[in-house]
């Protein structure tokens, strides 16, 4: 049984009845592989039992679960960790309320909206925990309209994105044959890896999908219709034992990626074909003409005065972006702390953002 099936079922038929009719909410949202649908028998190793949130109305008084089972269905429900209880034994029933749930995870609550720097500042690995899992009762629908509010960023802030997505490619498209070329192919390899890393990601942005934390981008990944297209010559690029093959591969995907791209009608179209890198035997896509198209098509007035703000390289057209909180760092003690994230506003050029 699935984790998402098990906590439904210990809702039903343990948490509800306990609950005396108090109006309330019930989902299986945020943290553990189980929201993202892959758990797996390696999951259940530690920590792993049903767990549900109960969210209430403001003010609501909060039950007694002191009567649940210690066992549901052969799983344990009770657990002793560090990092809850003070390490003494918990059932993991999690009572709060809609907003306070979601402002702890985002730092914000968004029934109230998302302004740009909150989508710049939120890791879309966060966004992915909260959008995916399962609403088990929602009668108010106060956990239905938050998720809504989170489905996708706004259309310019997705332009941005996806403009510092490319601009990332391009920044070190050409190391690849470049270190191939001197004979470092540990060099190459490992910037082969960074680029299919960022095409990966790229894809995310494409499909309109958030990006899970690295231990199950790949598993993600396969699910993307790009996945079928642009996975082959990615998967190729990682393991090529030439550069030169390295280089073709990526390209390949890159190229996919590009028509992908352009497909979505955000920006003038661009050239997915490679060429050639100024005078060196290296090819390229020259990902930053994505770069330009996308952020010149940007015209809400908080992106475009930001993406002028920043400005362009050496006075030109190619932004100097730093992207999203998730482009900009994958530090896990980062990425994980929201609070962390909110005071990262000035490195991500948002002007007069609070350092909270």
């Amino acid at each position: 049984m699935s984790g998402i099936a098990l906590s439904h079922r210990f809702y039903e038929h343990a948490v509800r009845p306990l609950l005396g009719g108090r109006r309330h909410a019930a989902a299986l949202l945020g943290e553990g592989s189980e929201v993202l649908g892959l758990d797996d028998a390696v999951s259940t190793d530690h920590d792993f039992g049903p767990r549900v949130q109960i969210f209430l109305p403001d003010g609501g008084h909060p039950p007694s679960f002191a009567a649940l089972p210690d066992v549901f269905e052969g799983h344990p429900t009770f657990f002793a960790a560090a990092d809850r209880n003070g390490g003494a034994p918990g059932h993991q029933v999690e009572v709060t309320t809609a907003g306070a749930f979601f402002a702890r995870r985002l730092g914000v609550d968004p029934a109230g909206g998302l302004g740009v720097a909150d989508w710049l500042l939120t890791p879309t690995q966060t966004l992915a925990t909260l959008t995916a899992g399962a609403v088990f009762h929602d009668p108010d629908g106060e956990l239905t309209g938050r998720r809504a509010a989170l489905r996708w960023y706004p259309a310019d802030v997705w332009r941005y994105a996806l403009a510092a997505g490319w601009l990332r490619v391009a920044q070190e498209e050409a190391f690849v044959g470049r270190a191939g070329a001197v004979g470092d192919d540990l060099g190459s390899r490992l910037v082969a890896a960074r680029l299919v890393r960022e095409l990966v990601r790229l894809a995310f942005l494409i499909e309109r999908c958030w990006a899970p934390y690295p231990k199950w981008l790949g598993s993600c990944f396969a699910r993307l219709d790009l996945a079928a297209t642009a996975g082959p010559a990615l998967a190729a690029a990682t393991a090529a034992a030439d550069w030169r093959d390295r280089e073709a591969a990526l390209v390949t995907a890159a190229g996919v990626l590009a028509t992908a791209t352009n497909d979505l009608g955000l920006a003038a179209p661009v050239d997915p074909a490679p060429r050639r890198y100024y005078t060196r035997d290296i090819r390229v896509l020259f990902a930053d003409r994505l770069t330009v198209a996308l952020t010149a098509a940007i015209t809400e007035s908080e992106v475009r005065a930001m993406v002028d703000r920043l400005g362009g390289r050496r006075g030109g057209p190619i932004g100097t972006l730093p992207g999203t909180i998730d482009q900009v760092t994958d530090s896990t003690e980062i990425l994980g702390d929201p609070a962390r994230c909110r005071r990262a506003g000035p490195l991500l050029g948002l002007a007069g953002h609070p350092h909270e």
